[in-house]
């Protein structure tokens, strides 16, 4: 039997077992880079697999090498474990047991997926042409767990640099089990704008004798979409959503000071520069001609997440190989949303993949990633587990044969 089919025999075995795990996970979920409690159930579900296990001293993440032939190349397969910050509102009889807690990104499914990637490999070991190093990551949500990894020497683990680098995601809107990438940008990169209008607060009855922040505050809400429309390229494109807004604490008083702070989002860096400086200068300019003062703050989050053609080509053969052609759609344009999993991408060679997850029929509406409400299909947790063990099996192969004569390596 061929170790492709060996594989795949293994992970519909392992259903019953990844199920388990991820409602584990899923009533305990934690925010941010510490997550001792995921760490933990991690590291108990690694446990006698033989794998050289380190964990973060910035961040509760967890290493895991799995050792193949020496000799061979690595290759790092990724899943991130942290929560959100929001209380739960479906009713599953595994819902979160934590307040203020929830899986509604769906990590929890990336992790059971990863673990029961890890099983997969370890039983075959002596056929891998390399070594797998298994980053389990927190702190995607926001606080840039992969950065801290990536400066704790993940790429390195196995004792050289990995030739490659894959990563998955669910999605709640996608028909489950479809499989969808591109080469090229995928995600787009994602900044903070905070801004402070500073006025002079008076009475409701007489704005005269006040500078009232709110009405250049919401100005710049509004303005802030026109720059979007009128200075940058459609097809490069800019989204810029307000997403908090907070003044005042009486509708008869003018208050000192209005705040917002938006999410801009970009697909290309030199737009991402462009937009940190003419989002900046808007809100001051308008400020000044209303004779208030407006602190700006624009802080870069993420990168995009900008596949490398070769090996979303890659990723496509191998999950038609294994799944069928069916299985299979070519994402037709990038996605809004960030991943710190670019970080990755931008130092090795790799590509970031999406599962489709939904409970409902195509078509029928459902709760997106990041709803209270949102539901997962779990019967995605064996192919998850299965691709993640195929794309590290025939990358150790493809960066274990040799370079023909005349040729360069990708």
């Amino acid at each position: 039997m061929s170790l492709d089919v060996a594989i795949r025999e293994d992970a519909q075995a392992l259903a019953p077992e990844l199920v388990e795990l991820r409602r584990t996970l899923h009533r305990h979920p934690e925010v941010g880079l510490q997550l001792p409690v995921t760490q933990e159930t991690v590291l108990r579900a690694l446990d006698g697999l033989g794998l050289e296990i380190s964990v973060g001293s910035s961040t509760t993440s967890v290493t895991a090498v799995l050792r193949g032939r020496p000799g061979g190349p690595s290759v790092l397969l990724r899943a991130d474990m942290d929560g959100l910050p929001m209380t739960e509102g479906t009713n599953l009889e595994y819902a979160s047991s934590v307040d203020g807690a929830m899986h509604a990104c769906g990590h929890d499914l990336h992790t059971a997926m990863l673990v029961g990637a890890a099983r997969l490999l370890a039983a075959h070991r002596d056929s891998l042409e390399g070594d797998v190093v298994l980053m389990f990551q927190p702190g995607e949500e926001g606080w840039d767990g992969a950065g801290h990894m990536l400066r704790e020497g993940v790429l390195d683990a196995s004792g050289q640099r990995v030739a490659s680098a894959y990563g998955m995601h669910v999605l709640a809107s996608v028909p489950s089990r479809l499989f969808t990438t591109r080469p090229g940008t995928l995600m787009a990169a994602n900044a903070q704008l905070e801004v402070t209008v500073r006025g002079a607060g008076g009475h409701g009855s007489a704005p005269h004798n006040a500078k009232d922040p709110i009405a250049v505050a919401a100005q710049l809400v509004g303005d802030l979409q026109t720059l979007v429309t009128r200075r940058f390229n459609v097809f490069d494109p800019v989204v810029i959503t307000v997403g908090s807004f907070h003044a005042g604490t009486s509708r008869v008083i003018i208050p000192d000071s209005a705040t917002f702070d938006a999410t801009i989002r970009t697909f290309s860096a030199e737009t991402q520069d462009r937009v940190a400086v003419e989002a900046v200068q808007l809100c001051r300019s308008i400020g000044a001609a209303y004779g208030v003062e407006v602190d700006v703050l624009f802080r870069p989050e993420y990168p995009a997440t900008v596949n490398h053609p070769d090996h979303a080509d890659f990723v496509a053969s191998v999950v038609r190989s294994a799944f069928g052609d069916d299985r299979y759609e070519l994402m037709r344009a990038p996605m809004a949303g960030a991943e710190d999993f670019s970080r990755v991408i931008a130092e090795v060679p790799g590509c970031y993949l999406m599962l489709g997850a939904s409970v409902a029929p195509p078509g029928t509406p459902v709760a997106d990633n990041h709803s209270p409400r949102v539901e997962f299909d779990e019967a995605v947790l064996p192919d998850g587990a299965l691709l993640h063990a195929q794309l590290a099996v025939q990358a150790l192969r493809r960066d274990a044969a040799p370079v023909p004569a005349g040729t360069s390596a990708a």
